[in-house]
């Protein structure tokens, strides 16, 4: 897919930093987060940032409390509070950040755009050599879209599927990634924020009503994006 066709923020998957939370403020019935980057993160007002995977804008930088570097805020919406687990953020925190891709960047990870389709919550974490798998059950609207060896976004972080079986997948997760995201952090229980690969979506679209094309479903399931 070429990057000049692309109509929306685009992110990798790729995380930059991490991010502590300084502050949550009530706004209504939405929230003013403000985060504190924990490496240099040069941002301006108006930026679009992955913040545990959901695009937000920022909305105001700042100088840190007890000069502690700058702080960047962002307003999220009523409808991000339901549909993500920002809502649950508090201070000391930490989040996963992305800035949104250039088109001359490279595209490391998978095309992610910032649009969480729903909440999973992780029901296995199990260390195996180098690596540590990971299970996390997925609600069936993003489940679908899920395949083995294809790509998901987990609180904004590119991850490969493992496997696929009942309302669950699986990862595996390498060193660097669980030191540089906020993976490290997580156990069974915790909710995480899912944005499946949105070619999938295209993909469904393009052939709901129409009877499927068996050479183009075996080249679709042969490249992962059909089970």
């Amino acid at each position: 897919m070429p990057l000049q066709g692309l109509n929306y923020i685009m992110f990798t998957g790729l995380v930059e930093t991490l991010g502590e939370v300084a502050a949550v403020r009530n706004t209504g019935s939405g929230i003013r987060l403000s985060v504190r980057p924990l490496s240099v993160f040069e941002l301006e007002t108006g930026d679009s940032v992955s913040v545990n995977g959901v695009c937000l804008t920022v909305t105001r930088i700042t100088p840190g409390l007890s000069g502690k570097g700058e702080e960047c805020a962002f307003d999220v919406s009523p409808e991000t509070m339901r549909s993500t687990n920002l809502g649950e953020l508090k201070p000391g925190d930490r989040v996963n950040l992305e800035r949104a891709l250039r088109l001359s960047g490279r595209l490391g990870g998978h095309i992610v755009t910032g649009h969480v389709d729903n909440v999973g919550i992780i029901t296995g974490k199990k260390p195996a050599g180098e690596y540590t798998f990971y299970t996390f059950e997925a609600p069936p609207d993003v489940l679908k879209y899920i395949v083995g060896k294809g790509s998901v976004a987990v609180d904004g972080i590119s991850l490969t599927v493992v496997d696929v079986g009942g309302m669950s997948f699986s990862t595996a997760i390498i060193p660097h990634t669980l030191a540089a995201t906020t993976l490290g952090d997580k156990g069974v229980g915790d909710r995480v924020n899912l944005e499946a690969d949105i070619i999938g979506k295209y993909v469904e679209k393009l052939l709901h009503g129409k009877e499927p094309d068996p050479g183009l479903m075996e080249l679709l399931k042969k490249q992962g994006f059909a089970k």
